[in-house]
């Protein structure tokens, strides 16, 4: 959790920083993290089958399975991300142009000015994000928690302070603006992937790294990663349409909407994933240690407990929304529609904490598809089919765009609460643990 707190308080920087000088640059920053969202789903989606497979090789005992897993889904990530840095360099200024289609030409420039400025930055760091996730992920299904904090605490704060320090140019630093914003977060990406591959090659770690050989924990980490990236690329595709009304309504309502989702993932977000990540680890041991009663258990009471604190924070986030939205932004329209929005986060907050830990409880069992169906289904039927129905056709504007974000959960905790119930989880876990030797105690995998 506190992990996640010093990651998201980056990039509430991110969007404070970029409210001191625009709207248009809140909106540019909130378009291009769109598309740098996707390096960043690749690399999620590899690192929750690295911890799926850690955290069971690691119950069971096979540590030769778990680091031959680890190694791979480290190559796999670095490689994965040069197909970003060439986007970044060949269609930055087009990607962020294209979501301005439902906007008057003039509103946008100064957006794809900013924004494709700022997404060819980020992009060239493309394998460093996914090396970052993959080898937290890694490390935390050994049961440290620990190592992956102080890392990422310390990289984050370095982040920090360098968005502040490049985008004002503070002392000896160059005034970059919105490029400085950037400029910080790729250099932190960066030295954060050499920490963490140092600390797994170091005592530190209980990993090690290995010869990459065979083929059924490769296969493997594709199997269960394919979904969770697909999972995370169909909620970035739905925002596309969905930034794009809600630039339509104009750029104040888009950059509002950037400003309310950010206080939610900085205030209650944290709790979640913290939860999430927890409830995949001690599931994924328990199956491993061939206990999937106490995997069960485990799933329904991280859950639980999730939205029970998660609840409360809420709250007060509700009460205090329109104080907290002048921390980034001292326009009064923007500071309407962003209220608006930050309390339609409250309400739902509670929803979306259910719904993390739930579908980690169900990855720690090897189940990603699941997560999938449910965010497909949530994302375009509910998030951008009740704002687009209602917003534009029936003519309700930003309310039903409310009412969207609220009604997306409720179909996603339903949903997989029903799945985790049925409990088929627990064979696919455990037919994958059996496939690569793990549950016999034997090694697919080098020590070499």
């Amino acid at each position: 959790m506190a992990e996640q707190v010093l990651r998201t308080l980056m990039r509430t920087t991110d969007l404070i920083v970029a409210g001191l000088f625009s709207p248009a640059a809140v909106a540019a920053v909130g378009l291009a993290d769109i598309y740098a969202r996707f390096p960043l789903r690749f690399g999620i989606g590899i690192g929750d089958a690295a911890i799926a497979l850690s955290s069971q090789d690691t119950g069971a005992g096979a540590t030769a399975n778990r680091d031959q897993a680890v190694t791979q889904a480290l190559l796999i990530g670095i490689l994965g991300g040069i197909p970003f840095m060439v986007f970044g360099y060949l269609f930055n200024e087009a990607a962020i142009a294209v979501l301005g289609s439902f906007a008057e030409a003039g509103a946008i420039a100064e957006v794809v000015d900013y924004g494709s400025t700022y997404l060819f930055v980020i992009m060239l760091s493309a394998p460093a994000i996914h090396v970052n996730f993959i080898a937290a992920r890694s490390i935390q299904g050994t049961g440290d928690t620990r190592t992956p904090m102080v890392i990422n605490g310390i990289v984050n704060a370095f982040n920090i302070c360098a968005t502040v320090g490049l985008a004002f140019g503070v002392g000896p630093l160059p005034e970059l603006g919105v490029v400085g914003i950037a400029a910080a977060t790729a250099v932190a990406d960066t030295a954060g992937a050499i920490a963490f591959l140092a600390a797994i090659r170091s005592p530190v770690s209980a990993l090690t790294y290995v010869r990459p050989r065979g083929v059924v924990i490769g296969k493997q980490l594709v199997l269960i990663s394919w979904p969770r990236i697909a999972e995370g690329l169909s909620e970035m595709i739905a925002e596309f349409p969905f930034n794009a009304i809600l630039l339509s309504f104009g750029a104040e309502v888009n950059a509002a909407y950037h400003i309310g989702r950010r206080m939610y993932q900085q205030v209650a977000s944290p709790l979640a994933r913290g939860y999430g990540v927890g409830a995949n680890v001690l599931v994924g041991q328990a199956l491993g240690e061939g206990k999937p009663g106490e995997a069960y258990y485990t799933g329904w009471a991280a859950t639980g407990l999730s939205m029970l604190t998660v609840g409360g924070l809420c709250a007060t986030l509700f009460v205090f929304a329109e104080t907290l939205v002048r921390a980034f932004t001292r326009d009064p329209v923007t500071i309407g529609y962003a209220t608006g929005f930050a309390r339609a986060y409250a309400i739902a907050a509670v929803l979306i904490a259910g719904y993390i830990v739930i579908a980690g409880s169900l990855r720690g069992g090897s189940e990603t598809l699941s997560p999938f169906v449910s965010r497909m289904i949530g994302t375009f039927v509910f998030l951008l089919g009740v704002t687009y129905v209602f917003g534009v056709v029936l003519g309700y504007g930003v309310t039903a765009a409310y009412l969207a974000v609220i009604l997306d959960f409720v179909f996603r905790l339903g949903f997989l609460g029903v799945v985790f119930y049925r409990r088929k989880w627990v064979d696919r876990g455990t037919s994958m643990m059996t496939e690569r030797g793990t549950l016999e105690g034997s090694a697919t995998g080098d020590e070499d």
